[in-house]
């Protein structure tokens, strides 16, 4: 046994052990015959940094694949890292620049090397910080999304997606960005307040209509006055009587001279502005589908953008040349497309300027009504997304959607917490077709090529009309060749602009591949068994799918989660975990989401270096209730580094005293009602931690540990048993901290193991010891015993501090109607009552002379004499003093929350603190009378 140095250093000890566990690959045990249990990381991004968002998540990870794994079970943690399309491409792209250097001076394959390159170099650093953070991960099957085997299952998923109709090229409205030309996903969206206005404008009716009033024109609003040069309709409410005449007449729109419809529809809200709405398909997710139910084909819909948002003639050549080329908006000091049309229908007389008044009555005429507007941006560009119609790769989520939603409805996915059900089966009923095609150069390359059509057999000209989906160009080719025929050569381009320039021949098929890659959703929805193998049918896949369980943020419930339910139920026919754990974000202390633009974010490694992995996790752990976001507070993780010193100063005192490791799983026999009750306390605590944890309870099972290592075991067994010993309490002493170390492991690995192996010799290293066994008869009669002794001793330490009894003083004390059994407990207890409640001598009586406290425990008054110790008067004076100022407090705070025009307008930081300190007055208020009440 090594003596234990007087403090720890947590970097040390955590560099140190954690390499060790990996070298010796006990993150993953090999135990063949044992009960698998299997959980997967959501794959961070490779170019990502660890943040607190990640340390929570891989902390509860953690705490349950280490809990499971000390169970004896076969526990597998997948990990692996996302390879992060848009991010990664742009990593690279931004170090290309300051080289002054860029992606299209390459070719694809040449680019993409370079990424190779740069993953190689640069990539995985934050793999690198959840080592640091104690994730035992499997490592040595560390996957990469773009890995061959990966890959091969991505591929494979696509091709057979297409083969059974649930996946197809459709043209719908994406949300584009044009900084990285591509689709991008709703969670790569930030939607941020802008300041614009809200425009209103004269669209003249057509053919002499007139609306009921006698107008020839309707008023409509807008925030986007550009797209109006891709105007096809109008739409109003069909309950509104001012159109009612209206509806299905046609209007000229003033710069293009298009003419386009009034259409009926519910999208129109006549209490909004005018009531009418323009209605621009091309560029606006709503108009899109009053679009569509105005019977409006998608191929059929104007666009008037290119991949830059530059303005370019729409399909029926109405725009003016003089907008060609023009920015959507304002740019570099030039005028976009938006104060053009601003300033023409200015100039025609059909703006209808917004009018005020200002403080002196005046009028003040402006071109728009100033408006904040909920504007998407891409959250990395940093542009605003342009809703773009487009051609792009869907899958049929509606369909995907059905059989996960049933295995919700019978138990086979269980969703922790069950609220989030009702969200979850909100979005899955109201599912829209999943984009998953990006216009990047990295990522998975879409297995499609395009070709010309046929007709009776006969290549009909054509670029790009008919498609071949398959796992490779083998296959493809085998295809095409059952398409065109034997008489007819099959040429491969390498784009569609060298497909063009090839040409047409009527023996000649030119095919070119398709240019985009999946989105990463798409690849990482397969990350459930296309981690363990599949498609190949290994032994790993046989026996770790499904997965037990899933720990997710809630915020990527429907991009990861949902995704991974269809996908593994589509492909493997079960679910792909059994259960669900959704937890909340890590906020600011303040309850204010973090972001950089704040100065809020925290940063877990600099955390890390502070206090500890320990500490930080054990705070994750604890702050984690169920359906609730955590409030980081830095104190509160200082606060379990000095738990952490706690325990190095219990196993420093045990060791001192001659207590060594234990040599039995089992709880040794004990006599002594204190090493029987911490036996009893021992079992209890594992007990409510393997129930916490089949819950799913990380806050119950971190509380339930701390406060017996804190309470029972430091507080009390320690200083019941100092003086006293003896083999037997050594024993007991040895087992019940042995166990302290295997229960509190799962969430303070480091200083455990490094406690567990000074602390004797061991069969094994701690992270693969055995799990407590909860089985151990629990002796009443020891805990009612103690528990009896602490609350008396607790009662006479409180009643000292508050009569402002010198410390040093010893006291005599008189008991009162005591029964029998209270008897024979001071008995057997009188020593550690006399040392631990500072009492001089204890008798038996009915009352004192002169002043005394009183303390009432159970059925007896025990009667500490004051007389002499303190000045009796005085204390009841200040008592009285102190009482009154603090029921004033209570009852004014009582006064401003009983007013409903401060809770209801004051800010709710304001009211919580309200709150928080009448909670505090009026149990300061409730101690101080308890206190008098004693002098009475």
């Amino acid at each position: 046994m090594t003596e234990l140095p007087k403090t720890f250093d947590p970097a040390e000890i955590e560099s140190r052990w954690y390499a060790h566990w990996e070298e010796k690959g006990l993150f993953r045990p090999e135990r063949p015959s044992a009960e698998p249990f299997t959980i997967v990381n959501p794959p961070p991004n490779v170019t990502g940094s660890l943040h607190i968002g990640h340390a929570l998540d891989n902390t509860l990870q953690d705490i349950v694949i280490r809990y499971e794994r000390l169970r004896g079970k076969d526990a597998l943690w997948v990990v692996g890292t996302d390879h992060a399309g848009i991010a990664t491409q742009m990593v690279v792209e931004r170090q290309m620049e300051a080289r002054q250097d860029k992606r299209t001076n390459y070719t694809r394959e040449q680019f993409v090397e370079k990424v190779w390159e740069w993953k190689a170099e640069s990539g995985g650093a934050i793999t690198r910080q959840l080592r640091r953070l104690g994730c035992s991960m499997d490592w040595a099957n560390e996957r990469f999304t773009m890995d061959e085997g990966f890959s091969k299952a991505v591929i494979k998923v696509f091709v057979e997606l297409h083969r059974r109709g649930l996946l197809y090229r459709d043209k719908r409205l994406v949300n584009w960005d044009p900084r990285f030309r591509s689709a991008i996903s709703d969670l790569e969206v930030e939607t941020q307040e802008v300041k614009g206005g809200f425009w209103h404008f004269r669209y003249p009716l057509a053919d002499g209509v007139r609306l009921a009033d006698g107008a020839d024109h309707i008023v409509v609003a807008t925030t986007r006055p550009e797209t109006m040069l891709a105007d096809m309709a109008v739409a109003v409410h069909p309950e509104d009587s001012r159109y009612r005449d209206v509806i299905g007449k046609d209007i000229l729109q003033p710069i293009t001279g298009r003419r386009i419809r009034v259409v009926a529809d519910e999208h129109a809200d006549p209490e909004l502005g005018s009531g009418a709405v323009k209605i621009t398909p091309g560029h606006d997710f709503n108009d899109f589908e009053v679009g569509r139910r105005a019977g409006f084909k998608a191929a059929d819909m104007l666009n008037m953008f290119d991949a830059d948002a530059n303005v370019i003639q729409t399909a029926d050549g109405l725009i003016p040349e003089r907008f060609l080329g023009l920015h959507r908006f304002r740019k570099d000091g030039v005028d976009g497309a938006r104060e053009l049309v601003v300033a023409e229908m200015k100039a025609l007389g059909l703006l209808v300027p917004h009018v005020t008044k200002n403080k002196e009555g005046e009028e003040v005429v402006a071109d728009a009504e100033p408006r904040t507007i909920q504007t998407p941006f891409g959250d990395r560009s940093g542009v605003v997304i342009e809703p773009w119609l487009t051609d792009q790769w869907y899958v049929d989520a509606e369909k995907l959607a059905i059989a996960p939603m049933q295995a919700v409805r019978d138990g086979r996915i269980e969703i922790v917490p069950k609220t989030w059900e009702k969200t979850f089966f909100n979005w899955m009923e109201n599912i829209q077709p999943w984009c998953v095609s990006r216009q990047l150069w990295w990522g998975h390359r879409i297995p499609a090529w395009f070709g010309p059509h046929t007709n009776n057999g006969a290549i009909v000209p054509s670029l790009g009309t008919h498609i071949f989906v398959a796992e490779n160009e083998e296959e493809m080719l085998a295809q095409a060749r059952e398409c065109y025929g034997d008489g007819v050569e099959i040429v491969i381009a390498g784009s569609r602009t060298e497909a063009a320039e090839i040409g047409h021949h009527p023996a000649k098929a030119v095919l070119y591949r398709d240019p985009d890659v999946l989105d990463t959703w798409f690849s990482s929805a397969l990350w459930p068994f296309g981690t363990l193998g599949w498609p190949d049918e290994t032994e790993t896949l046989k026996r770790h799918y499904p997965n037990d369980l899933l720990i997710s943020g809630f915020d990527i419930l429907f991009f990861w989660d949902a995704r991974m339910a269809m996908q593994g139920m589509e492909f493997m026919g079960d679910v792909p975990w059994r259960k669900l754990y959704l937890h909340g974000l890590v906020r600011a202390a303040d309850g204010q989401k973090m972001s950089k633009s704040k100065g809020n974010v925290v940063d877990p490694l600099g955390l890390i270096d502070r206090f500890g992995a320990d500490a930080l996790r054990f705070f994750m752990a604890a702050m984690e209730s169920q359906g609730r976001d955590v409030k980081m507070d830095e104190k509160r993780v200082e606060g379990y580094r000095n738990f952490a010193t706690k325990l190095w100063n219990a196993a420093r005192f045990l060791q001192s005293n001659g207590v060594a490791a234990s040599t039995s799983h089992e709880a040794p026999h004990a006599e002594a009602p204190v090493n029987r009750w911490i036996v009893a306390e021992t079992v209890a605590t594992v007990q409510a931690i393997d129930i916490a944890m089949a819950e799913l309870r990380f806050d119950a099972a971190a509380n339930a540990i701390y406060h017996f290592v804190w309470d029972q075991f430091c507080d009390w067994y320690i200083e019941l048993t100092k003086g006293s010993m003896d083999e037997e309490t050594r024993a007991v002493a040895g087992w019940a901290f042995d166990q302290i170390l295997v229960m509190l492991h799962p969430f303070m690995p480091f200083i455990t193991e490094e406690l567990w192996n000074l602390t004797g010799t061991r069969e094994s290293e701690l992270i693969v010891a055995r799990w407590p066994q909860a089985l151990h008869a629990v002796d009443s009669e020891a805990q009612a015993e103690i528990d009896w002794l602490i609350r008396l001793i607790g009662a006479m330490r409180t009643a000292r501090t508050e009569l402002n009894v010198p410390p040093g003083a010893k006291l005599g004390v008189v008991v009162h109607g005591a029964s029998d059994e209270t008897r024979r407990r001071i008995d057997r207890q009188g020593a550690a009552l006399a040392r631990l409640g500072r009492v001089e001598s204890l008798s038996f009586g009915d009352s004192v002379t002169g002043g005394a406290a009183q303390i009432v425990v159970d059925e007896a008054t025990f009667i500490l004499p004051l007389e002499g110790v303190i000045d009796i008067e005085a204390e009841k004076a200040r008592l009285a003093k102190a009482l009154a100022g603090a029921e004033k407090e209570r009852d004014s705070l009582s006064g401003r929350l009983s007013n409903p025009s401060f809770v209801e307008k004051a800010k709710p930081e304001a009211v919580a603190k309200a709150r928080e300190d009448h909670a505090e007055k009026a149990a300061e208020a409730e101690r101080l009378k308890a206190a008098l009440e004693r002098l009475a």
